[in-house]
């Protein structure tokens, strides 16, 4: 009876009772199905959902994408936003699950184990969006975010500069910005040229924020020749202070963002940047929900390209 008050969310259960049934039911791969009895042969026309956050333009493009492709079909999308919380992410998966979905769309590849495992053992058809690197659950569409970076490095490089700063925010959260910064890395250390500093605030991305940071990164002694931003509203924020200081882009610093984000258009010079393809992304996940194509042992990739923008910051 403690159980099933549990799963229906009914009643008064203590929150130890609750977390040691929920913990039971997560290990042994147990979902409550709230369609069962009368309408067990209901065919749901429901699409689960979830993104990291609904302040970033990006992930509203992406579900452009992914209504578009539903509606097309007779689905429904149910969102959900995880704010960049794995934890959280898992808690929304397993509520989605419960309703027995046509279809999970997951923002990244990155999730907790017990996540994986009732997925794997529901069998819901689940499609990872915006990243290929790494290990999808079933098929990712997305792009490389470690050759994102490099690409943005070897531009940078093209152009003579050596020495570079990295400014970022969601620290610790936002693994595709690591994965970027990561490659971006390697190919300035692998040129022999050198990141001689770097900010990354744990807070949501602002224009403000970037404005903020660039400041305490060119007040440095010997500040950096490029920096290279995780996102276009960094990089913006970042190309406001310098025209606000009377600093000379790209002659006294160069300035790169992420993301390709169509407010570019309106800033005082074009940002160099990297245009992802978020609309396509999103509809070409949804489709692949929509097509019941099987699941198999072995994961699909698809890889979509990323278009470097060669602005006036560089």
């Amino acid at each position: 009876m403690t159980v099933s008050r549990v799963m229906r969310g009914s009643g008064y259960i203590s929150k130890d009772v609750k977390t040691k049934v929920e913990d039971a039911a997560r290990s042994i791969g147990y979902i409550h199905n709230r369609l069962a009895g009368g309408m067990a042969g209901y065919d749901n026309p429901l699409v689960g959902v979830i993104v990291p956050t609904l302040q970033n333009r990006v992930f509203t493009e992406v579900l452009s994408g992914v209504s578009d492709a539903l509606n097309d079909n007779g689905l429904r999308p149910v969102f959900g936003v995880s704010e960049y919380s794995m934890k959280r992410e898992e808690e929304l998966v397993f509520d989605l699950l419960s309703w027995r979905p046509r279809g999970l769309i997951l923002a990244g590849l990155e999730h907790t184990e017990a996540m994986r495992k009732i997925i794997q053992q529901t069998g819901v058809r689940v499609a990872e969006i915006m990243d290929i690197d790494g290990d999808p659950i079933a098929a990712s569409f997305g792009i490389s975010q470690g050759e994102a970076g490099e690409h943005m490095a070897d531009h940078l490089l093209s152009k003579g500069y050596e020495t570079f700063g990295y400014i970022a925010n969601l620290a610790g959260m936002d693994l595709r910005a690591e994965k970027r910064f990561a490659g971006f890395r390697r190919r300035i250390e692998d040129a022999g040229r050198k990141i001689v500093d770097q900010r990354i605030s744990s807070d949501e991305l602002t224009m403000l924020d970037g404005k903020k940071l660039t400041a305490s990164l060119l007040e440095q002694s010997n500040p950096p020749q490029a920096i290279y931003y995780s996102n276009d509203d960094l990089a913006a924020g970042g190309l406001m202070h310098c025209l606000a200081e009377g600093i000379e882009v790209p002659k006294d610093v160069a300035l790169a963002g992420f993301n390709g984000l169509g407010f570019l258009e309106a800033m005082p010079m074009q940002i160099t940047t990297i245009r992802t393809p978020r609309y396509e992304i999103g509809r070409a996940a949804a489709e692949w929900i929509v097509s019941g194509k099987e699941q198999t042992q072995d994961p699909v990739r698809h890889e979509f390209n990323a278009d470097l923008i060669s602005g006036e910051t560089s």
